[in-house]
Parts: C-alpha cells; sequence; structure tokens
C-alpha cells in the first residue's frame, strides 16, 4: 500500500512539473545600450543617439506568450526613458517620465519587465524630450505562437521584414522646437512653400492671399517641419532580398511590417508593382484589403502584403513625405528597377483658397454641411495635381527624378481611379465589441494655432488641466472633432480603442488614429488597467506643446517607481511650460535696432532697442511682459517699461496726434497696454504711460514680398514711423535696409536666432 502511495505521489510530482513548464512563460532578454555617436546623412557630421551602435535601435523580436525583460544602460549625459507603443503592460512598464517611471538617470540601468499578450507590428521609442526625433526608435515586433488559431494561410507564412520609418534633420531639434514657435518661416522657404505676394500675383491668386491673411493665417503647409533626408530602417535605399535570402519570383508576396517611427512627418506609401494589400494595423489583424496607396500617419504602423507582377525586375516601394519634399525607396524583387512615378509638388495656392473656405474670421472652422470622418473626405486632395489628372483618361506620366532615381531606370505609368486607404475600409477579423459596463462620453475638441505654434485640447495643454479619472470597468467612449488646420496623429497608451466606422461587431482595433480638419471620429475603449495613461498627438513637436491629456484610475494604486508623484507631475508639466527664445539684432550703417524675447504657451517677454551712433540719434529701449488670451491668442493685454533718451537741438514742446506732450525723445515710464492681431496680421497696439499718455501703434513684421524678400512697418501716434526690407540668405543673416523717422536710413546685416 505505502508503495503504491508513493508511485502515486511521484506521478503527481511529474504530471504538476510538467504543467508548471508548460504555463511557465519564456523569458527574452536584450541589452540595450545608449551612446551618443555621429552620423552624416547629409554630407555634414551630427550629433545622434545609437542603441547597441545602429540608428535605428535594434529590431526587437518576440513570441506572444514571451516575457520581455530589457535593460536599458543608459551611457548617455542626460536621463533617457523607452515607451513600447502600442503595448499592454503594467503602467510602471509604460516609459514615460514623470508619469509612470521616473527618468533613466545617466550612467544608470533600468529593467523593464513585463508579460506579452498581444502579437502584431509594434515599435518602441523615447520618451523623453526630442530624443526622437535623433535616433531612438525601433520596431518591436511580436510573432503568433504557432499553432495560433488566428494564423491566416497566404498572410502570416509570407516572407517578413520590419520596416520603421523616419527623418532626419541637421538642426538640433530644441533649435527645430524653438524656431517653430517663433513663427519662422526658414522650413517653408527651404520647401519652396513661401507663398509670397510675387508668387501669388504670377499664379493668379493675389486675391487668395490677401484673403488668407485677412482671415489672419499664414501660408498653407501640410507638415512642420522641413527634412533634410527620409531614412528606412536607417537607409535612404532598401533591398528586400537583403533581409530576405529567399529568392523571389512572379507571383510570390511579401509583407512588410511598416511603423512610423517619424517625429512629425506623414508619408504617402505606392508601389510599382502594383496594388498594396493592408493587412493589419496598429498590431491588430484587418481583412486584407487592396488600395493604390496609403498614407501612414506618424505613429501608426500598417501590415502591407505585396505581389512580384515579373520575374527579372525589382518592383519599387516609395516613401514620401506628405509636404512632397523628400522620398526614399525600397525595392523588392531581383533585377531592372522598375519605379514608381515621384508625387508632383503640391498645388498650395488651391490649399490657401480651401483653406480661406473652411475658416471663419474667429479662427473657428466653419460647418460645411458635411459629416466629415475617418479619412474619408480629404480636404487636401486640391492640392493634389495626380488627383485632378485621375479621371476616366487615366493620369499622365511623370518623368521626373526623385532621391534613389538614376538614368535607365523605367518610371511606371500612374493608373486611373487612384484608390487611397481609408479608416473606414478596414475591417476587423473577429469581433471587437467591448464588455458589458457603463458607458461615459467624453469630448473633445483638437486646437490651437499655427502663428504661435501652440496645441491643446479644448483650448488647454497638459499642465492647464487635471487628471480624467475613469474607473476600472467602464467602458469609455471619445468623440474627437478637428477645430485646428492640421492633421493630429492621437496616440491612447497601453490601451486599444474601437474604431467607430460602420464595421458594426467588426469595428477595426487601433491605438492611433488620424484626425484631419473638420473631422469628427468616435473611438471607444474598455477600462481594464490601472495607473496613469497619456493621450496625446504624436507629432513629437505638438506632444511637447501641450497637446494632450492623462486618463488616471481610480482609485489610485501607488506607483513604486514615482516615490514623489507630485512633484514628478509639475516635472512632467515643465514640457508644455518651456520658454523658448529668440532674438535678432540689425548692424546698420545708422545704428543698431535689436529684440530679444522669451516665451511660452501663454505668456511673453520681449524687449527691443534702438541704438544711434551719436547723441542725435540717442537710444530706446521698450520692455514688454504679457499674457495671450484666447485660442488664437490673438490678444494679449502687457505691463511695460519704456526707457529712451535723445538729445534735441531745439526746446520747443512737440505734441503727439493726441495734442499731449510728446515724451518720445526723453521718457522713463511704465506703462499699461495691450496687443492685438488684427487682419492682415497686422499688430495694433494701444499703451497708456504713467503720466497718462496714449500711444497708438501699427505695425507688421515679415511680409513676404517674394521668396526672400521681406517688408516690415510700423507707425504709431508718437509721431514715429518706419519701413525696412530685408533679403534672407540663411536661416540666421538677412541683408537688410530700413529707413527710421528717428534715426533717418540705414543698411546693413541682420542676424537672427
Amino acid at each position: 500500500m505505502q508503495k503504491r502511495h508513493f508511485w502515486s505521489g511521484c506521478l503527481f510530482v511529474i504530471i504538476l512539473w510538467s504543467a508548471c513548464s508548460t504555463w511557465a512563460q519564456k523569458v527574452v532578454r536584450y541589452d540595450l545600450y545608449i551612446q551618443d555617436t555621429t552620423v552624416n546623412f547629409t554630407g555634414k557630421t551630427k550629433r545622434a543617439i545609437a542603441v547597441n551602435g545602429q540608428i535605428p535601435m535594434p529590431d526587437l523580436h518576440f513570441t506572444e506568450g514571451d516575457t520581455a525583460e530589457i535593460w536599458v544602460h543608459n551611457q548617455l549625459e542626460e536621463s533617457t526613458s523607452l515607451h513600447w507603443h502600442g503595448l499592454f503592460l503594467p503602467n510602471k512598464e509604460d516609459g514615460v517620465p514623470y508619469l509612470t517611471q521616473m527618468p533613466i538617470a545617466p550612467g544608470a540601468t533600468h529593467v523593464y519587465r513585463f508579460p506579452l499578450i498581444q502579437n502584431g507590428t509594434h515599435w518602441y521609442h523615447s520618451h523623453s524630450g526630442l530624443q526622437e526625433q535623433i535616433g531612438m526608435y525601433g520596431s518591436f515586433i511580436i510573432h503568433k505562437r504557432e499553432g495560433d488559431k488566428t494564423v491566416r494561410k497566404g498572410i502570416d507564412d509570407l516572407p517578413v521584414m520590419p520596416v520603421i520609418l523616419s527623418e532626419w534633420t541637421d538642426m538640433k531639434p530644441e533649435n527645430v522646437h524653438r524656431m517653430l514657435h517663433n513663427a519662422n518661416d526658414w522650413f517653408a522657404l527651404r520647401k519652396n512653400a513661401v507663398q509670397s505676394y510675387t508668387e501669388a500675383a504670377q499664379a493668379g491668386k493675389l486675391g487668395v492671399k490677401f484673403s488668407n491673411e485677412w482671415k489672419r493665417m499664414l501660408a498653407m503647409d501640410v507638415s512642420d517641419v522641413y527634412y533634410d533626408k527620409v531614412l528606412l530602417n536607417g537607409q535612404t535605399e532598401l533591398q528586400f532580398d537583403q533581409y530576405n535570402q529567399q529568392p523571389l519570383k512572379a507571383g510570390d508576396k511579401v509583407r512588410l511590417r511598416i511603423s512610423n517611427g517619424g517625429a512629425s512627418s506623414y508619408f504617402w506609401l505606392r508601389y510599382a508593382g502594383g496594388k498594396i494589400t493592408v493587412v493589419a494595423t496598429d498590431g491588430n489583424d484587418v481583412e486584407p484589403v487592396d488600395v493604390d496607396r496609403l498614407i501612414i500617419a506618424v505613429s501608426e504602423t500598417y501590415d502591407i502584403v505585396l505581389t512580384i507582377p515579373q520575374e527579372g525586375l525589382s518592383y519599387e516601394l516609395l516613401a514620401t513625405t506628405e509636404d512632397r519634399t523628400q522620398s526614399a525607396s525600397m525595392y523588392i524583387g531581383n533585377g531592372i528597377r522598375q519605379l514608381i512615378s515621384p508625387l508632383p509638388r503640391l498645388r498650395y495656392f488651391e490649399g490657401m483658397k480651401m483653406m480661406n473656405d473652411m475658416m471663419k474670421m474667429n479662427g473657428d472652422m466653419k460647418d460645411m454641411g458635411m459629416n466629415m470622418s475617418l479619412n474619408q473626405m480629404d480636404m487636401n486632395m486640391v492640392m493634389y495635381p495626380e488627383a485632378m489628372n485621375a479621371g476616366g483618361k487615366g493620369q499622365q506620366m511623370d518623368h521626373s527624378a526623385h532621391d534613389g532615381h538614376s538614368n535607365g531606370m523605367q518610371p511606371m505609368v500612374k493608373k486611373p481611379g487612384i484608390v487611397t486607404l481609408n479608416y473606414a475600409m478596414m475591417k476587423a477579423t473577429a469581433p471587437t465589441t467591448l464588455p458589458d459596463g457603463p458607458v461615459r462620453t467624453l469630448t473633445f475638441e483638437l486646437t490651437g494655432n499655427m502663428n504661435r505654434y501652440v496645441w491643446s485640447l479644448d483650448n488647454k495643454v497638459v499642465s492647464e488641466t487635471d487628471k480624467i479619472l475613469i474607473r476600472k470597468g467602464e467602458n469609455l467612449r471619445l468623440v474627437i472633432y478637428n477645430n485646428s488646420m492640421m492633421r493630429h496623429p492621437m496616440h491612447l497608451h497601453g490601451h486599444d480603442f474601437r474604431v467607430l466606422n460602420g464595421q458594426g461587431a467588426y469595428a477595426p482595433l487601433k491605438n492611433v488614429i488620424d484626425i484631419m480638419p473638420m473631422e469628427t471620429d468616435t473611438l471607444e475603449f474598455h477600462a481594464n488597467a490601472e495607473g496613469d495613461w497619456f493621450f496625446h498627438c504624436h507629432i513629437l513637436y505638438h506632444m511637447m506643446s501641450g497637446m494632450g491629456r492623462i486618463f488616471s484610475y481610480t482609485p489610485a494604486t501607488p506607483n513604486p517607481l514615482l516615490p514623489e508623484p507630485k512633484k514628478a507631475l509639475r516635472m512632467l508639466y515643465m514640457d508644455d511650460r518651456m520658454p523658448h527664445f529668440m532674438a535678432e539684432n540689425d548692424f546698420a550703417s545708422n545704428g543698431n535696432d535689436g529684440m530679444f524675447m522669451l516665451q511660452n504657451t501663454r505668456w511673453s517677454l520681449g524687449t527691443e532697442w534702438r541704438l544711434g551712433y551719436n547723441s542725435m540719434h540717442g537710444f530706446e529701449t521698450e520692455t514688454h511682459l504679457g499674457r495671450y488670451i484666447g485660442r488664437m491668442q490673438w490678444l494679449m493685454p502687457f505691463v511695460g517699461f519704456d526707457w529712451r533718451y535723445r538729445k534735441m537741438g531745439h526746446h520747443e514742446v512737440e505734441r503727439n496726434l493726441f495734442g499731449q506732450t510728446n515724451t518720445k525723445d526723453n521718457r522713463a515710464m511704465l506703462s499699461l497696454g495691450v496687443q492685438y492681431t488684427l487682419p492682415m496680421l497686422v499688430q495694433f497696439q494701444a499703451e497708456v504711460y504713467q503720466d497718462g499718455n496714449l500711444r497708438l501703434q501699427l505695425m507688421r513684421e515679415d511680409i513676404p514680398l517674394a521668396k526672400r524678400l521681406r517688408m516690415s512697418f510700423m507707425v504709431n501716434t508718437d509721431k514715429e514711423y518706419m519701413a525696412g526690407l530685408r533679403y534672407i540668405i540663411h536661416r540666421n543673416f538677412a541683408l537688410s535696409a530700413h529707413y527710421d523717422s528717428d534715426m533717418g536710413f540705414g543698411a546693413g546685416l541682420t542676424v537672427s536666432y
């Protein structure tokens, strides 16, 4: 009897051990060493950040059910972090500094450890400052388990290549961010997109230009930044066969797992071999849909299948920035390269007219009587020359070259009736309905303005709002309206949401949705986690400007990685409170004029000066501290100090236009005033000094007469006036000439920062 019990016990132990072995998760470890490096993508050596000596960061591969263990060794002289984009994981592993963890300090090592309970194409990137822009992005691939019932024959068994798109600028990202906030149009000049009066007149669109500025709008654009290069896996040209050694023949298919790791660029994807078949998005399978092209928003992922039409040829997959200034190519197959025609230049003045028609005088979007959603109506289409040619007669062939094209390569003829992917086309492969639970609807308006580059939700940036409290088990419905002229890729950390697109129970799951101007989109997700989760625009410079919110589960569970949560939150808020500096100095023959300004989301501190070379010209300085009010921030009340002295050769009392004693030549006074942006972008200023004197002033700078020629003027009731011209030769230098009522004519060099 005892012997039988002994063997029964042994059998039980063996069964228990086998079960534990079966259930045990495989731990997959990666060590990531983050280091400063230099790169040369454009002929200039620039600073970048490499991980394990490479840009982009290494592809990380796992299988669903694994446990990821990622050791991050920070060898930078600054703090860093890593966010696992699109992953479901414990909140403390999400990688957002000051929200889910403290930053990884220089010289420190941090271990991220989490189970993988999903599969699909994802990516990872730094969530610290602007590090993503200079190299900290990479692919994160979770493969399906062997025998998974969701494996699709002819899709999941194809040759696969992860591809991460990105852009490169030789400028420091901090300088890019600063220039955007200071309304510098150097990027427009680089893109050949200034839309000056001369260009408008040549295009017969001068009235459109005047209407645009009458509504206080800057020139039309579809993206923020000019980039020097576009990269696919860190290269401008890529060959699929270098990654996958399997020879390809006619009829073979390949699958690309594509992530947009760009900081601010959307990319058009087009294939010279025919249709693009979309089979997954943001790590979630969808029913295959064939399109001629798709635009991949910042931070989105798409899995696409491409077919080799003919042997002996190599077919181009072309990735082109939305502004059509840069491209990068991947080639599928071996042989003579077959090229897709490059996208022609945008018709900016047609876009400007569209923008004029859409915008009210107060900066809001008009109700056009159209129910716009899901990227189904691209208002930018008026700018696409290929769309104008896409009638029943087909499109014109474009033989012009682009990056990577050379003589002897054959451009492909574009087909009529272009089919472009939109969200309404996508259908999940299995029901995605939410579990039962209370439903709460939250509405958001995407707001902001290009003039001061302030981006917000409901006219408030992250630091101006409280966390949005949610409860585990409830279903959240988000209704989002884009009341701005820019498209915004909104990303939710730690959750997938259903995009309500008319597919009923099969609504696709995503974690990023691109919301175009005037669109309203509805999303819903089940609150099934804990902690604080970021919801934000994934254009890096929009996020850093404050376009986001924090969803916070209540009751709150303390995060062991945040020992001082209130202090950490204050640090998080510093991102959109960051001041941006600009300065300008005109070294002219009649004196020295200059200004500096320090601004953030709401506040502005600025000083301007004029210094003459003799006592007759003297000096004058004005300093103003003001706060911008309203969504468009056209109004700024301020306090000021005006200090000036000029030695005059007469003693008669001069009067201003109101009959008051004119103190413009000898003044040291405090003031209260208000500045307001009028139509035509003219700055109106009313200022009352401590002696009761009133000064009214009209001024406008940077009037775009031609691509590189700018005009400015000023006139006020102190009987002062000025007019000037600048010819831009570099983003920091311009030749200048101006006439000042007090200092006369002068010419010289203007230095800007």
